[in-house]
């Protein structure tokens, strides 16, 4: 067979599936057979190879020289959805009168059910009966958590106001209708007065996270009368119920009189407040936007990362993420372009939100079954809801802690005022 150089480029272009190389190999090595790509025996000319080598060449600086608008186009496009499923919907400073307070919510015993109220007062420490109690580990003085003890969020407190009472009313706490035998539901003074609480027993080296705090051992409002030769058994307390309950022996504590200092945050190195039983800091707002953006990515990713086909339907609800104040009107995650907000008037005082509120396993237990998902919120955010936070890059971010300057009240639609953006 003979080849020659194709003479143009289109040519060129065809020089693949026009030349045949039937190449006859030999059977065995020896110095004296020659090479075959330089041999006419083997069908192949120098020529028409060192052809074939110069076409590849020049389609590949062909290709690598092509136009990469429309590439770049649909990177930048990529790019910019990630970007606005992560930063907020809309960085502009709202105008006032569009956000206002959607929903409050106090969680009088840390991690069991939330208490949606209409009207709250605060303090820099916090909504007006939120996580100032929680349950310990007696052994241990650990605080517990839903984070260990999932079924926590199905006990219920509720508050009964009563003005006329020295504590202001009570804390009634009810158990779920499949609570093993022996957990009534109990009553303790909300906020207990100050000879109340010195009769109560106080105890240090409360563990919480890396902080170390005081607390009152709790009693019923109405104590139970002492055991009597004829009732040898020991009357219930707040503590023997719970403690059925967690199957092991556990404490319910009113938080003590000493101060917990927060830690300080990235953006705010020397930030000065305290708290009570939160994780952290006083306050969690949310916007309701931000969770039907969460809720919209949990179904578009049904079937992956192990997310079950009834998120089809199911809801992600905002009570699985634990806020205090909850936003509305400013799209999602425009919380995390906001430094100061005012909650009902522009003179009420700042909360300011001293960073993004970085998310752990809680909210996967469902404060309906107390249940926890195996994916469902923390792996769904994990992958559009990371590095928000400079002191926690590998977490997911969803709301934002917050720091009230001075006491006030907030009710259910007041307007929240953006007083100050971030940068």
């Amino acid at each position: 067979m003979s080849s020659t150089f194709p003479g143009s480029f289109i040519d060129a272009l065809r020089l693949p599936t026009r030349l045949t190389l039937p190449i006859t190999w030999p059977t065995k090595q020896s110095s004296d057979i020659p090479n075959p790509w330089l041999t006419p025996s083997s069908g192949v000319t120098l020529a028409a190879v060192a052809g074939a080598t110069a076409v590849i060449v020049f389609s590949l600086r062909l290709y690598a020289a092509r136009p990469r608008s429309h590439e770049n186009s649909l990177s930048a496009k990529s790019k910019n959805k990630s970007k606005s499923k992560t930063m907020p919907h809309v960085m502009e400073k709202p105008v006032d009168g569009s956000v206002r307070v959607a929903e409050l919510l106090i969680h009088p015993i840390k991690s069991c059910r939330g208490v949606s109220v209409q009207r709250v007062k605060y303090t820099p420490q916090g909504l007006e009966n939120d996580r100032k109690w929680c349950i310990i580990d007696a052994a241990t003085r650990a605080v517990i958590t839903a984070r260990e003890f999932p079924r926590m969020v199905l006990i219920a407190p509720r508050i009964e106001p009563d003005p006329a009472s020295p504590h202001g009313g009570a804390l009634v706490v009810a158990f779920p209708p499949d609570a093993p035998a022996g957990c009534t539901e109990f009553r303790v003074p909300l906020q207990p007065d100050a000879q109340t609480l010195s009769q109560w027993e106080i105890i240090d080296g409360i563990g919480l996270f890396h902080h170390t705090l005081d607390g009152y051992i709790g009693q019923l409002l109405s104590p139970s009368p002492s055991p009597s030769p004829d009732t040898p058994t020991p009357p219930p307390t707040a503590s023997s119920i719970l403690s059925t309950y967690f199957t092991k022996p556990v404490h319910l504590v009113y938080k003590g009189p000493r101060a917990r200092a927060v830690d300080a945050t990235h953006a705010f190195p020397s930030l000065a407040a305290t708290s009570v039983f939160q994780d952290m800091y006083p306050l969690l707002v949310l916007s309701k936007e931000s969770m039907h953006a969460v809720e919209e990515e949990v179904r578009a990713r049904v079937g992956q990362q192990g997310v079950g086909e009834a998120w089809r339907e199911a809801r992600v609800e905002l009570r699985r993420f634990r806020p205090n104040v909850v936003f509305e009107g400013a799209g999602p995650f425009a919380e995390d372009a906001w430094e100061e907000v005012a909650l009902g008037s522009p003179g009420a005082p700042g909360v300011t939100l001293v960073s993004k509120c970085a998310r752990c396993l809680l909210p996967n237990v469902s404060p309906d079954t107390g249940e926890r998902d195996k994916a469902v919120p923390y792996k769904v955010i994990m992958k559009f809801r990371t590095g928000l936070d400079p002191a926690e890059m590998m977490k997911p971010c969803v709301g934002c802690n917050g720091v009230p300057a001075a006491s006030g009240e907030v009710s259910v639609g007041d307007v929240v005022y953006v007083k100050k953006m971030i940068g």
